[in-house]
């Protein structure tokens, strides 16, 4: 439960975050009585920030006098504070123009829009391929390739068809493949992917059999209905198998969080792991825009980037795209390239 803030503390927590974001230097009380028009004293401004620190609010660096915003002051900023501004014209045309070069390719538009993200925030731009999510089992077969190894073809009512391999222990009888076969379709055909993933172990509950194989079977499918029933987009030659594009790190690489070597060294370790990065954005949950901040990532490896994400939608395909970087970043100004970006990105794929 987070401590309520007065309008004032609301006023010089907004101009704390904007000059930190501004100028990576902890932020003082004369520096905020200076540049923002509060109508403040800087004793007063000095007591309020001491408030704001004492409910988690803001930090003192070692021993300077100034305050660094916490996370927790980010998500405030984020949900109650920013106020995104329009994408001017001549951006906007800019990043149509980077764009529609590549219309004909999915991958290429993907890839070119994470580029172009990354420039115009000076962040890591993201971009991750879609997902056939909404798109309906039409039925499943389970076809026998070796004495460890089915082969499960997934038919979609969109005329799609998905095949990959599921690694048994042993080998199963054909009759019990079968049976298995008729179970997955009784309850499975008819839902689309997401809901097969949501609640797969919930339908399958009940369909053990007094056959140890066929339960084991089915087993597998509830332990591995995350993989199994995920359908990307067929990535072009040459991009990554998790289907996660990324912008150059140059722009980060600049930043003064990353200025020595152990800080440079950990930010390449997480982009060079764009399973990670997959998994992150995957935990986004929800539609449209979505910004994950520092601690709020499951995975400790990022308690040191935020993420701002924005899902793009085509037909029965849905994706997502935005751009990492350090917790200290304009959310306002990122937050409204982001969203317009993936706009756009589904407009061109339409």
């Amino acid at each position: 439960m987070t401590a309520p803030l007065t309008d004032r503390e609301r006023q010089v927590l907004e101009a704390v975050i904007e000059t930190y974001v501004q100028t990576a230097e902890p932020a003082g009380s004369r520096t905020i009585a200076t540049r923002h028009q509060l109508g403040l004293s800087p004793a007063t401004i000095r007591n309020t920030m001491s408030d704001l620190e004492d409910k988690g609010y803001l930090y003192h660096p070692h021993t300077s006098a100034g305050r660094i915003p916490t996370d927790l002051a980010y998500r405030v900023y984020v949900d109650f504070l920013m106020r995104p501004p329009a994408v001017a014209p001549a951006q906007a045309q800019h990043i149509r123009g980077e764009l529609e070069v590549q219309r004909a390719a999915i991958e290429a538009i993907l890839s070119r829009a994470a580029q172009v993200l990354g420039v115009l925030t000076n962040e890591l731009g993201v971009a991750v391929s879609p997902t056939i999510e909404e798109a309906i089992l039409e039925r499943l077969d389970l076809l026998q390739v070796s004495t460890e190894r089915l082969l499960l073809v997934l038919a979609l009512r969109s005329g799609a068809v998905r095949t990959i391999f599921v690694e048994v222990p042993a080998e199963l009888a054909a009759d019990v493949v079968q049976k298995v076969t008729v179970v997955l379709n009784e309850r499975l055909a008819g839902l689309t992917l997401k809901e097969i993933r949501a609640t797969l172990a919930d339908r399958l509950r009940d369909a053990g059999s007094s056959e140890p194989a066929s339960s084991e079977l089915l087993n597998i499918f509830v332990q591995e209905a995350d993989e199994l029933f995920d359908v990307p987009v067929t990535p072009a030659p040459g991009t990554s198998s998790v289907g996660v594009h990324l912008g150059s790190t140059q722009p980060l690489a600049g930043q003064p969080e990353f200025a020595t070597r152990q800080q440079l060294q950990g930010l390449l370790e997480v982009t060079e792991r764009r399973d990670l990065l997959r998994e992150a954005i995957a935990a986004r949950g929800g539609e449209g825009l979505t910004i994950t901040i520092g601690q709020e990532h499951a995975d400790a490896r990022l308690s040191s980037f935020t993420l701002v994400t924005s899902t793009y939608r085509f037909g029965p395909l849905s994706g997502v795209i935005g751009v990492m970087g350090p917790t200290r970043m304009p959310y306002d100004k990122i937050a409204a390239l982001v969203n317009h970006t993936s706009r756009l990105v589904g407009e061109l794929l339409e």
